[in-house]
């Protein structure tokens, strides 16, 4: 389930068959944010991740196809932030903003995850607020989307 709203903001809801503390350790371990936190057609590069509130992100999304326009680069959308706030197995808050001279590309954004029980499985709540006006709500849905599947694909493996 997911709804977008108008004044820049998309909630992505994702039902994923592994425990909660599973859920939120995979989400913060630097070694697997390549493998869950990317859309399709792209790789993700980690410059910097340090998961503890106050700690720096730095990361690099490549475009597989070379014909891409990328928001920070040619193929390239970067960005930089820190964790806002972490509350063990339950919220991963962190503030992010596009490295491009594009002002309508410009601006804090802020992703904040809610993690909760369902039974034997987590419901993640994925909102991202204040986006870019030049950044398309329906595209960036589509990209959580992604992530989350990939996420959950991750951790229901044995």
């Amino acid at each position: 389930m997911s709804t977008v709203h108008p004044l820049g903001m998309t909630r992505v809801r994702r039902r994923i068959d592994a425990p909660r503390t599973r859920v939120y350790r995979t989400m913060l371990d630097p070694s697997t944010l390549a493998q869950w936190k990317v859309p399709d057609g792209m790789s993700l590069r980690v410059h910097e991740f340090e998961p503890r509130e106050g700690g720096r992100i730095h990361i690099s999304l490549v475009y597989d196809s070379p014909t891409e326009t990328g928001k920070s680069s040619e193929g390239t959308d970067s960005y930089h932030g820190r964790f806002v706030r972490l509350v063990p197995d339950r919220l991963i808050v962190e503030v992010d903003e596009f490295e491009t001279a594009d002002p309508a590309l410009r601006g804090e954004m802020t992703s904040t995850i809610e993690l909760y029980d369902i039974g034997d499985a987590t419901d993640v709540v994925a909102t991202h607020e204040n986006l870019p006006p030049a950044i398309s709500l329906a595209d960036n849905e589509i990209g959580w989307r992604m992530a989350l599947d990939k996420l959950a694909a991750l951790v229901s493996r044995p």
